[in-house]
């Protein structure tokens, strides 16, 4: 039987400390206040003085409270009744429905092993051609979401959940105001993809702890998933709103600080989370697409930075659309030879005359004389924005790619494409006399 503590040492915030022994790092404890009980979980260790980090916070908590060790890490219930479900940061029902009990599972665990691991070879289809066509989104792979605040990257998500071809979606949301929560769950519902949904949703008003909790849930119940045989997709928003809650609580603990604030562990606490991403050899797969804001706009702070370094490419949100020329999917080459023989082609063709349309928007605005072919990029310019960029474009892959050569074939000679001559043949539109 646990050990009943009846003298709470201090209390900072949400932080409180007390003397124990024989108790483990990320273990939970249950402490009896005059408004209940509340869990709190142990975060730092330095011999007898235990640290913990209180989920409701530490407001209306004593010294004279009693606490006792639960002995075991946070868990949460793994089963198909997860499905169609709205969680908060420490697992409980925010959706009204009973609470889930039965099969419980800890969290934060390591990566898979690398024997168990395969080479990503299949696409996820989204109906965005921004991904589809120009970044392709592979099982397994991990890729963050750059943006800035402001930017729709929880409408991106939302519709990227929706029309995923993936088994199940594990949405994490992290700081995520109550008006977002409601959008992502009734975008979800009205449009028929709740059922296969799991959320776990951390909002502003909620403890602190809680955020950092709503990665380690996803993932936990994603792998599960996945290890059963389904294609799991894991959309987290925002993981800046998570390094903050991780910067918040490093200073409470009154941590050394590293690069502007933010705790020397950033990186590996990120790249635990990512890593998770998996196409196993004998199941099914992981794969995570992360909402990362940019404060300023500024692609060099510690958490783009940092993520960066960990996952394999990323998507650029800038003016309402996935841009071009920042955004890169690294394992996209493995999937598009797999597709249709112009895949690569068109890809290639349409993003280099698309950069000279952006060069001769620069010789416009400085005055220079617009030549017939100046007029040719301009007009290609404006058609692949407005039919391929723009976010409310909603069509399969194969639509995409003719889409493609309709809007080349509009603008220019086949001749003045740079494509090879044996796929001109093939799949330049005939022009009906």
């Amino acid at each position: 039987m646990k050990k009943v503590y009846s003298r709470i040492e201090s209390i900072t915030g949400n932080v409180i400390t007390v003397r124990a022994e024989g108790v483990r790092y990320g273990e939970l404890a249950s402490i009896d206040t005059r408004f209940g009980a509340s869990l709190a979980e142990v975060i730092r260790l330095d011999k007898d003085l235990v640290s913990l980090q209180v989920f409701q916070g530490g407001r209306g908590i004593s010294t004279g409270d009693e606490l006792h060790f639960l002995g075991h890490p946070m868990r949460v219930s793994f089963s198909d009744n997860l499905l169609g479900r709205i969680f908060d940061g420490a697992g409980e029902p925010r959706d009204d429905g009973p609470v889930l009990s039965e099969n419980l599972i800890p969290i934060g665990g390591p990566s898979v092993n690398p024997t168990k691991r395969i080479i990503p070879r299949e696409m996820i289809r989204t109906g965005i051609p921004m991904i589809d066509l120009f970044n392709t989104l592979v099982k397994s792979q991990k890729l963050p979401l750059f943006s800035i605040s402001g930017e729709p990257y929880n409408p991106l998500l939302a519709r990227i959940a929706m029309q995923a071809e993936v088994d199940v979606i594990v949405l994490g949301g992290m700081g995520l105001t109550f008006d977002d929560y409601l959008f992502f769950r009734d975008t979800l519902e009205q449009g028929g993809a709740l059922s296969k949904a799991i959320l776990f949703v951390h909002t502003a008003a909620d403890p602190v702890v809680e955020c950092l909790m709503v990665p380690d849930l996803a993932l936990a119940v994603a792998e599960r998933f996945a290890l059963r045989g389904k294609n799991v997709l894991v959309l987290l928003t925002d993981m800046t709103n998570f390094s903050d809650a991780m910067k918040e609580i490093a200073i409470t603990q009154e941590k050394v600080p590293s690069n502007r604030g933010y705790p020397g562990d950033l990186y590996s606490q990120l790249a635990s989370r990512y890593e998770k991403a998996v196409d196993f050899s004998d199941a099914g797969s992981i794969t995570i697409l992360a909402a990362t804001t940019m404060p300023g706009d500024d692609v060099t702070h510690p958490v783009p930075d940092n993520t960066g370094y960990i996952t394999e490419g990323q998507f650029y949100l800038k003016g309402g659309r996935i841009e071009p020329f920042g955004s890169l999917s690294r394992l996209k080459q493995l999937v598009n030879a797999k597709t249709r023989p112009d895949h690569r082609p068109i890809m290639d063709g349409m993003i280099k005359l698309y950069a000279s349309f952006k060069e001769t928007l620069e010789k416009r605005a400085m005055g220079f004389l617009m030549t017939p072919w100046d007029k040719k990029l301009l007009r290609y310019g404006e058609m692949f924005e407005r039919e391929m960029m723009d976010l409310s474009v909603n069509i399969p892959l194969e639509q995409a790619l003719d889409k493609g050569w309709g809007i080349l074939a509009e603008c220019f000679e086949p001749q003045e494409t740079g494509l090879r001559t044996e796929l001109l043949e093939k799949y330049w539109p005939k022009k009906i006399a």
